[in-house]
């Protein structure tokens, strides 16, 4: 598969899965709507996703990345009816503490220059 269709597959699905959480699809009471797909890697033969998730507040990252897995199987099935590829990928939600990580970083900053 070309890198253009790989990209293509990967931005298809990261949408997908953002409509799914916001939209309420995946109806689990541990999952924060405030959750946001920030990136997906698909493996070389598209059998694997990995999905990257955030959150804005760190003690719902995890509480929504063990949701997220506990309903891959669900996602998969949507996402397959969505992509309408041959085979679609096994996903595997991983948490994405960048987000987390740079307000910490702007944080000891600001306290550094005493605002």
């Amino acid at each position: 598969m070309s890198s253009y269709s790989e990209s293509r597959l990967e931005s298809r699905i990261m949408e997908a899965v953002s409509t799914m959480i916001v939209t309420g699809v995946i109806k689990n009471p541990h999952l924060s709507r405030f959750t946001s797909v920030t990136e997906v890697r698909l493996s070389p033969d598209n059998a694997y996703a990995s999905v990257y998730v955030s959150t804005v507040m760190e003690k719902d990252l995890e509480r929504s990345v063990k949701a997220l897995n506990s309903a891959a199987g669900f996602i998969q099935s949507r996402l397959a009816a969505i992509l309408k590829t041959r085979n679609t990928p096994v996903l595997k939600f991983i948490p994405d503490t960048s987000y987390i990580e740079g307000e910490r970083i702007n944080n000891l900053i600001d306290e550094a220059l005493g605002k």
